[in-house]
């Protein structure tokens, strides 16, 4: 719960509040209600409202070219509508917003700084060529010729003029901020940016050891939970193929020779089976031999006979 503005326990006078109502209600670009108007016063709202009709009444006079007006719930300054024509005529009579770039800043503030200053000492400044931007400001009216330097060459000078100073919003050259200001100025940022990046690379810090810490977690976890099922199955595996992997005939037989007893005989009943379907093995190719060599021998007597015949028929002729 935010907590509630303490009000001062004596008001302001009332010229004093309504002239701070007005610069505010002035400089505002959206409609301020009142809620808003009393909590940044930090004055009770009553008399804020109070304050506020008092205006309006008063810049509602003739003589008063705006006006505070009730627009949207709030309360905005603006010019009043009889006033419009000649404020737009006058408003197309003035020129644009002046817009310099940079470099023709840099330039400009060099010349504000060093006046009158030629152009090659402008140059041995900044280390670039200012030709250009010369002219753009001298297009641009802020600077004027001042003469020209009692040197070898005699170069031109050049200085700040008073569309300068009403650009810049400047008296005299007098109100420039120094050097020494300037640099307090620049000190002040960068150790706020200094104390900005710090805090950003802290906050990034304290956001990535955590996730870094659940990430390691979740990373080994798994691991683990899978290693060990991933081993114990293959325990499993070599197990099960050792049993199912049959022994060599000579691991065989040399377990059954070696073992007594009943093993010992089972071991010579195997052998005494396995020589006989050895021998039946061979009396089979041999007796399928025997088959294949008496169609030849059946072959060679019947050729044999036919040459006898072929003789017999011969002697006959």
């Amino acid at each position: 719960m935010s907590e509630q503005p303490t009000l001062p326990e004596i008001l302001p006078d009332q010229a004093q509040r309504r002239g701070l109502l007005e610069a505010i209600v002035y400089v505002a670009e959206e409609p301020l209600t009142l809620e808003q108007i009393a909590a940044g016063l930090q004055l009770p709202q009553e008399v804020v409202k109070t304050d506020l009709d008092a205006m309006i009444s008063e810049y509602a006079r003739q003589s008063r070219g705006i006006e505070i007006r009730a627009i949207a719930g709030g309360y905005k300054m603006s010019t009043k509508a009889e006033h419009h024509e000649g404020v737009r005529g006058f408003v197309r009579t003035l020129r644009p917003k002046l817009k310099l770039s940079l470099p023709a800043l840099e330039t400009v503030a060099v010349i504000a700084y060093k006046q009158p200053i030629t152009v090659p000492e402008i140059q041995a400044i900044r280390g670039v060529n200012v030709t250009g931007v010369i002219h753009t400001l001298l297009n641009r009216k802020l600077i004027t010729t001042a003469g020209r330097k009692k040197v070898i060459g005699k170069p031109m000078l050049y200085r700040t003029t008073k569309e300068f100073l009403i650009q810049f919003g400047l008296e005299g050259l007098a109100e420039l901020p120094s050097l020494k200001e300037f640099e307090e100025l620049s000190r002040g940022i960068l150790d706020e940016g200094e104390e900005d990046a710090s805090s950003e690379e802290q906050a990034a810090t304290e956001e990535t050891a955590p996730s870094e810490g659940a990430e390691s977690a979740e990373s080994k976890t798994p691991g683990e939970d899978e290693s060990a099922p991933s081993e114990s199955a293959a325990g499993v595996e070599s197990e099960a193929a050792g049993t199912d992997e049959p022994m060599p005939v000579e691991e065989a037989a040399a377990a059954e020779s070696a073992s007594p007893g009943e093993d010992g005989s089972a071991g010579e009943a195997a052998l005494k089976e396995e020589s006989e379907s050895t021998d039946e093995t061979e009396d089979s190719q041999a007796e399928n031999g025997h088959l294949e060599k008496e169609p030849n021998h059946d072959q060679a007597n019947d050729g044999q006979a036919n040459d006898n015949q072929t003789n017999d028929d011969q002697a006959n002729d």
